[in-house]
């Protein structure tokens, strides 16, 4: 593993995508943050870089196949596959969360309204703004990509840069509001199940994010 201290956290989860398991365990932000050097984003969050890439190391090591490394795929393939793997099942679990965020803020509003209010809206918000997004980059960005014109997407991919912000804006929120979605004792099964839900839609958008903004976009400027 060749990976230096001041190696960005993005270039190592393009190179090493079982690095971002790491990167997750310790709130690193690997997608909108990318261009961050390693021990910048490690010395910002107390971290010891050292440990950080030990436990890369580790990850690589216990991997029984090699990584599937989208760096390396053609633009066409990471475009299909962000379709297939990303935005396809978010159009299902939008709508899902949506429902459950508001089903939890009618039933148990009187335990903690102020939060379970302010989640639901962030829920409402997140899913129209994903759906609109997704949407420019199925009509517009990625057919041009598709026909060689990515070093002309300049102003595509700038709007795509900052609404890509704008959502992990709005992960860091709902990650807040849930304490690190730590399911309460009172909570029901719709509950529980909005939590695990939104934690896993964390994880999915950090990957979804970082294959754009680290991979896909540079080089579909440089095409």
């Amino acid at each position: 593993m060749t990976i230096q201290n001041e190696t960005t956290v993005g270039q190592i989860a393009s190179e090493h995508p079982l690095a971002t398991r790491v990167f997750h365990r310790h709130g690193i932000d690997f997608c909108c943050g990318g261009g961050k050097p390693l021990k910048d984003v490690c010395a910002a969050r107390g971290i010891d870089t050292d440990v950080v890439l030990a436990e890369i190391q580790k990850e690589l090591d216990a991997s029984a196949k090699p990584e599937e490394r989208w760096d390396q795929a053609s633009l066409e393939e990471l475009i299909d596959h962000i379709l297939v793997t990303y935005h396809e099942p978010l159009y299902e679990e939008l709508p899902r969360l949506e429902t459950m965020a508001g089903k939890v803020l009618d039933v148990h509003r009187d335990k903690d309204p102020d939060t379970l209010s302010e989640l639901q809206t962030i829920c409402v918000d997140l899913h129209a703004e994903l759906k609109n997004h997704m949407a420019k980059e199925e009509q517009v960005l990625f057919p041009m990509i598709r026909g060689g014109q990515g070093a002309m997407a300049g102003g595509p991919i700038t709007v795509m840069l900052h609404e890509h912000d704008s959502a992990a804006t709005a992960l860091r929120r709902l990650r807040e509001l849930t304490k690190d979605y730590e399911v309460p004792a009172e909570a029901c099964n719709t509950w529980r199940a909005l939590w695990h839900g939104l934690a896993a839609l964390e994880a999915s958008l950090h990957q979804h994010i970082h294959l754009e903004n680290n991979i896909l976009f540079p080089r579909a400027l440089k095409s």
